[in-house]
């Protein structure tokens, strides 16, 4: 399953219910989003800093991933960002690969 790496600042809205609900109602919030999509949650912390919230799920394809942002970022509650992760063999699945490129100028 592809994984992926997503950090989260909190909106002040978002905030207010964290404050509210406390790290494990988030907790279950999310699990039921990942879940709900066939997906799995490997970890899950909170942070202070520039990310208040970051997470490594793991989703049954990039769409299911999709789905699951757009959802979430259209409630205003929180900004976040979705990085692939790629393990040590596809990373040498890809160095393998041959790659027909010229580069600018070359």
């Amino acid at each position: 399953m592809p994984k992926f790496l997503i950090q989260a600042t909190y909106t002040a809205e978002g905030t207010q219910g964290l404050l509210r609900e406390g790290a494990s109602g988030r907790r279950a919030a999310v699990e039921r989003v990942v879940t709900g999509l066939g997906g799995t949650v490997e970890a899950m912390y909170f942070a202070f800093g520039e990310d208040d919230l970051v997470l490594i799920v793991d989703f049954p394809d990039p769409v299911s991933m999709a789905a699951a942002s757009l959802t979430v970022k259209a409630s205003g509650a929180l900004h976040t960002r979705a990085t692939p992760l790629l393990t040590l063999t596809e990373i040498d699945d890809a160095t393998n690969r041959q790659v027909d490129f010229r580069a600018p100028g070359a």
